[in-house]
């Protein structure tokens, strides 16, 4: 049986199921997450998208074309209480991200890199065994097998 983890959005009207691990897991400090989380940074959990399923509630979506390098990036976030669920990005094709703290109990999670360091904010201080990118972790699409 795979492993199953189940979360949602603030308000509860969303509910997902990821099965299986993660493909790869990121904290991005790039002043777009800051801004669409209202936080420090975003915190995102990729996994296939055919391992990700919305159980409950419809989702709105956003798109934004980054102002660096136009690459796409589409979030995905509960429509009565704002709460971002799931993102796309170009450089992944194939994966599906879930925002890290709408897991039920996201402390399973093991943070692999933190990207866009060079936005950091000057008082966040990255694990040393963590890796640290200034910009993304990708130059080109990764495809997620």
């Amino acid at each position: 049986m795979p492993e199953v983890h189940e979360g949602g959005c603030v308000c509860g009207a969303v509910r997902y199921r990821a099965m299986r691990a993660p493909v790869r897991t990121t904290v991005c400090h790039c002043t777009f997450c800051q801004r669409r989380t209202g936080s420090a940074f975003g915190f995102i959990a990729y996994f296939k998208q055919e391992d990700i399923e919305i159980t409950s509630g419809d989702l709105k979506s956003y798109e934004h074309r980054s102002d660096e390098s136009n690459r796409l990036l589409r979030i995905e976030f509960c429509p009565n209480c704002g709460t971002t669920i799931t993102l796309t990005v170009e450089l992944l094709p194939g994966a599906r991200g879930i925002a890290g703290g709408t897991f039920d109990d996201p402390s399973w999670l093991k943070i692999e890199r933190h990207t866009w360091i060079r936005s950091a904010h000057p008082w966040l201080i990255v694990p040393p065994d963590v890796e640290q990118f200034p910009k993304s972790s990708l130059q080109q699409p990764l495809q997620i097998k």
